[in-house]
């Protein structure tokens, strides 16, 4: 089973930046979509951003699109998130996730096609 490593959160200053990476255990992370999602104090787990395996095809929530950017490196099995102009409410425990094998044109991302969730990384932003 696909093990994941989130690292690189931290508190950083509104408008700031900081670069998530989640490693892989297992050189099957080529073969799966990935996404982050994070989950703010009291609100329920929402999704970020997600990439197809190898295409690169990216899926962003409305509120990080312009902000973010989600990018792997498969040979190192590692996922990657830029976050750039950080605001207040992108304060949140961030974690990624093992999508599914094969992505369809018009795939949507949603929690339920994720799975071997790392154990999150804390990111906040002071305002």
């Amino acid at each position: 089973q696909l093990q994941l490593v989130e690292s690189g959160g931290g508190l950083v200053q509104a408008g700031g930046s900081l670069r998530l990476s989640c490693a892989g255990s297992r050189r099957t992370f080529s073969i799966y979509a990935m996404g982050w999602f994070r989950q703010a104090p009291g609100k329920e787990r929402e999704f970020v951003a997600a990439i197809s395996q190898s295409v690169g095809m990216t899926y962003y929530a409305d509120s990080v699109k312009g902000r973010f950017t989600i990018s792997r490196d498969n040979a190192r099995n590692t996922l990657y998130l830029q976050m750039n102009s950080l605001k207040a409410e992108d304060t949140a425990v961030y974690y990624c996730a093992r999508g599914p094998v094969a992505v369809l044109a018009g795939w949507a991302p949603t929690e339920p096609d994720f799975g071997s969730w790392g154990q999150g990384t804390q990111v906040t932003v002071s305002s």
